[in-house]
């Protein structure tokens, strides 16, 4: 019996892989010439900060003392440097920390474009953290044309929408995140072998048709970058569609925005100064290294710093602090360890998008991602065409 029973059970499984087949093959050509922008400009901004210094020395580079980073000026110091280089009505966004001693602080403007839209230019300030001298400022992204701004800008508007509106661009990347993490989930069920042929599954048959040849690479491809690129596709989507991706976990596993927690303003008392707020928040973190800080805009913001951390010998995680302005409380901590489901579950998406969460080996491995997203698509519309090709000759010619 159950051998009469098996082939049947075969060709139901053969029937199942052609309506796969023929989901695979739908969302690879809506999905797939977004999902090759999105890879190779992906590829770029995995260095995006190591590639700006590299463009743009004059602006990153400052001489280092022998005392390194404990020589560093005042926070407050350095960002009223910045600030005073900015026009009065520039609104202060992220300041990344410097990466090495010989690195400035590198700080994100956003001022008004102008007319009836809500479209900003975005500027950047650098600051010697030795002597609170402004090395440069630069625009980085241009409201409206899009050659105006610098190079690491565009891309970057590139990957996340399109060069679209942030509105616009964002949804349809981050619905083509999704509809590619459904394709790369379909095509493994396109790969796993029916007849338990798994050498033939798992390799590129050697001496074989350019045909076969790119059936094989398309297949290994998707398999061998298949988790690290469902990682990468899932914190796509949730850095594109935002609000929204967390209402979802919070179905699950309720979360905490660190944009909603305020400090509570206090008549008479004097807030703490940036430095004196770091330094409570790096009391409360483990050592590593500062990553990007948000200084507080209006009466009940906070302090919002992160870090990056190593641990276990091999991972990185990010560390957030929420620090009152005022008392100097620490108003939460999130963490890739503890705190919840939902929390923790969000805080590893950074890492996982950016590749941090292996430190050079994953930003290698995303960079990589990046890659194969291009392979996967040029591979595929080559195996489609192929097929087409196949069926056209296998029809009949009406005229005979």
């Amino acid at each position: 019996m159950p051998n009469r029973r098996r082939p049947e059970a075969l060709q139901a499984l053969k029937r199942r892989r052609k309506f796969w087949l023929k989901i695979h093959l739908w969302l690879g050509l809506i999905a797939g010439f977004v999902l090759l922008i999105a890879g190779l400009t992906g590829c770029v901004v995995t260095f995006w900060q190591e590639l700006d210094a590299l463009l743009n020395p004059t602006l990153h580079h400052v001489a280092a003392p022998a005392a390194g980073q404990t020589a560093y000026r005042p926070l407050d110091e350095l960002v009223a440097a910045a600030d005073r280089a900015m026009p009065a009505d520039a609104k202060r966004g992220y300041i990344y920390y410097p990466r090495h001693a010989g690195q400035a602080f590198w700080l994100f403007y956003e001022l008004p474009a102008g007319g009836e839209d809500e479209h900003k230019h975005v500027w950047n300030a650098f600051v010697d953290p030795y002597t609170a001298r402004v090395t440069g400022i630069r625009l980085w992204e241009h409201a409206d044309d899009l050659f105006a701004g610098s190079f690491l800008g565009f891309v970057f508007k590139l990957h996340y929408s399109l060069l679209l509106d942030w509105d616009d661009g964002s949804w349809i990347v981050g619905g083509v995140a999704l509809l590619s993490g459904i394709s790369l989930l379909s095509g493994l069920i396109l790969w796993w072998p029916l007849t338990g042929q798994w050498l033939k599954a798992l390799t590129i048959k050697r001496r074989a048709s350019s045909e076969r040849f790119n059936h094989d690479l398309h297949k290994t491809l998707g398999f061998y970058s298949g988790l690290i690129l469902f990682g990468v596709l899932l914190s796509g989507a949730y850095f594109n569609f935002g609000a929204p991706f967390r209402w979802l976990v919070d179905c699950f596993s309720k979360t905490t925005p660190l944009a909603e927690l305020h400090s509570t303003p206090r008549s008479g008392l004097k807030p703490v100064s940036t430095d004196q707020a770091l330094a409570l928040a790096d009391q409360a973190t483990p050592p590593g290294r500062w990553y990007w800080l948000k200084l507080p805009d209006t009466a009940d913001d906070a302090y919002i710093f992160t870090k990056h951390v190593d641990f276990g010998g091999v991972f990185r995680g990010r560390w957030q602090v929420v620090v009152d302005r005022y008392d100097g409380k620490i108003l939460h901590t999130a963490t890739p360890l503890s705190g919840g489901a939902g929390n923790v579950f969000l805080q590893w998406q950074w890492p996982l998008h950016s590749g941090q969460f292996l430190r050079l080996p994953g930003r290698l491995l995303v960079l990589a991602s990046g890659l194969v997203c291009a392979a996967l698509f040029v591979t595929g519309v080559i195996r489609w065409q192929q097929k087409r090709r196949a069926a056209g000759q296998k029809r009949p010619n009406p005229l005979f």
